[in-house]
């Protein structure tokens, strides 16, 4: 199958000397655009020897993942990409997987994003965190399991960033990843905006990649900082919500009332975990009404076009 398209296929690398070979190998002959983040390890060695085709954009500190593939999809698009695919660096392509996802998106323009299903390293099952976002979809697991037929691609709020294909119409119009997020929570914000601005996220039945990641062990701690951040950071950067000022003054007000029951209660170690969190919402107010600004806008944000 031909296209009269161009894809660019993003990497973003970040000491994954143990997987890339397998990731550029999965890639075949599309142009992949590999941007480092300051590995410390023979990764840019490796692909320089092994992988003499593939344009490097080497960086002097880590970005993070989603600034890191700004870097790249505007590579892509400034050199005439009408598809970005996005890869992790610990992903692998399985069969004529972007040819397939193409032909979807040629029938089903409303679609911005478009993800193959992602297996286990070894392709034996599907990927145990990808398995819980397809449960957005009761269609899906019931056409599988009753044996209906399937759709070519089924509607998701969110998957999350390891295999996307996105249009270049779509990265026109949505932007780029908000650089507000550092590392995990940005893909869950882009998804958001593509929904505010129009745009469907599907899962194309049928297509699939290999996700060789490791798995993490230990539970979330949802009352770290970091992790409050990201939630506080997703929840009032959302932009289908309209009463953010509102809502925001009722956290303010709910943590000092607590942080004033405690302190009376003498339960001084909570009344100080508690300032904190005051502390980390006045902290990051202006920054997510920055972000808020910036993302409801049509255009290609972030970007550098």
């Amino acid at each position: 199958m031909s296209f009269s398209f161009k894809i660019n296929i993003v990497i973003v690398t970040y000491n994954g000397i143990k997987w890339i070979d397998k990731c550029l190998q999965s890639c075949g002959d599309y142009p992949v655009i590999v941007v480092d983040n300051n590995s410390s390890d023979n990764t840019l060695g490796f692909i320089k020897k092994k992988y003499p085709t593939v344009h490097i954009i080497k960086q002097d500190k880590n970005l993070g993942f989603g600034q890191a593939n700004n870097i790249g999809i505007s590579y892509a698009l400034n050199h005439g990409a009408d598809f970005v695919f996005l890869l992790n660096q610990d992903a692998y392509l399985s069969g004529n997987c972007l040819e397939k996802l193409i032909k979807v998106k040629s029938r089903n323009s409303e679609y911005g994003v478009l993800s193959p299903i992602h297996l286990n390293g070894e392709g034996t099952r599907i990927d145990s965190k990808f398995s819980k976002y397809l449960l957005n979809n009761e269609d899906f697991y019931s056409d599988h399991i009753l044996n209906k037929p399937l759709k070519n691609v089924y509607d998701f709020p969110f998957v999350n960033a390891a295999g996307w294909l996105i249009s270049r119409e779509c990265l026109e119009t949505v932007g780029g990843f908000d650089p507000m997020f550092f590392h995990y929570g940005e893909d869950d914000n882009y998804c958001q905006r593509l929904n505010y601005h129009g745009f469907k996220l599907g899962v194309v039945s049928e297509v699939f990649l290999r996700h060789d990641r490791i798995q993490e062990g230990n539970p979330i701690n949802t009352k770290s900082l970091l992790y409050l951040e990201r939630r506080y950071k997703l929840e009032y950067g959302n932009l289908k919500r309209n009463d953010f000022e509102i809502q925001f003054k009722h956290k303010i007000l709910g943590l000092n009332k607590s942080i004033l029951k405690n302190t009376l209660f003498f339960k001084f170690k909570k009344s100080a975990e508690l300032r904190k969190r005051l502390k980390l919402v006045y902290k990051i107010k202006n920054e997510i009404a920055v972000s808020r600004n910036i993302n409801a806008v049509e255009g290609a944000s972030y970007l550098e076009l």
